[in-house]
């Protein structure tokens, strides 16, 4: 009896592994993790953005889109992690292409504190592979990607705030 559960289930025991491993694309542990951050450079009117610029610090880079609910959720915690722990660089690139939407979506929800950019080219956010707001990127201060993060957070949770503590 066991010699046939044996020849039975064995063969469909024996893939299970590479179906685990092949079901998924959207892995929040991509490639990228481990290799240098892509730079970029936004130019918003007057300001420019890069994350050259930020070169030995910690980097939270954050895309996200004025019309992404999760996002709007997202933005106190991120404007607070950068009050409370000043040597980390939040870096929020909107996937926004209409100038005005993005004004707005700061000026009403008072986005302050942390760098903001509009990419309305979406060159930046495919640099990374990013496909739909929130995802972020944590970097370290040697400018390599540490980890990737789908969807919104809390980033001053005790979890979060002693993972950004110990990079």
């Amino acid at each position: 009896m066991l010699h046939a559960i044996r020849r039975r289930w064995l063969p469909a025991l024996a893939i299970l592994p590479l179906l685990v491993f092949a079901g998924c694309n959207d892995n929040p542990h991509p490639g990228s993790i481990g290799r240098v951050a892509p730079d970029f450079t936004i130019h918003n009117g007057a300001e420019t953005v890069s994350l050259a610029q930020d070169r030995g610090h910690i980097v939270v880079l954050n895309f996200w889109a004025s019309w992404c609910p999760p996002c709007l959720e997202e933005f106190p915690s991120l404007m607070q992690l950068q009050q409370d722990m000043p040597n980390i660089r939040v870096v929020a690139v909107s996937f926004d292409t209409d100038p005005t939407a993005y004004q707005n979506f700061l000026l009403e929800n008072h986005i302050t504190g942390i760098t903001t950019a509009i990419d309305p080219t979406g060159h930046t956010n495919l640099l990374y592979g990013t496909k739909r707001p929130p995802e972020s990127y944590i970097i370290n201060r040697k400018g390599i990607i540490v980890r990737k993060i789908i969807g919104p957070i809390n980033w001053t949770s005790p979890e979060m705030l002693n993972y950004l503590q110990n990079i």
